[in-house]
């Protein structure tokens, strides 16, 4: 398929936009040692929004890559 690549390409874009706008657990006090696993965080609104279209994309982008191995034979 002609049409393959330019999937992937937007997909992974896609994929890197995604994940830059999901919230660092890995905040400042963790960077000094402080302990931060003791807190519980709920992704809501937005967020959790962005969280799932980012795991939608990632599959999507699974399977375009194993569409081209199987195309590509």
């Amino acid at each position: 398929m002609i049409t393959l690549p330019y999937i992937q390409i937007t997909l992974s874009v896609l994929l890197v936009v995604g994940i830059l706008f999901q919230r660092s657990e890995a905040g400042l006090g963790s960077a000094f040692g402080m302990d931060t696993s003791n807190t519980r965080y709920a992704r809501r609104g937005l967020e959790r929004v962005f969280f799932h279209g980012t795991i939608i994309v990632a599959i999507l982008f699974a399977a375009s890559v194993f569409a081209s191995l199987v195309v590509g034979r």
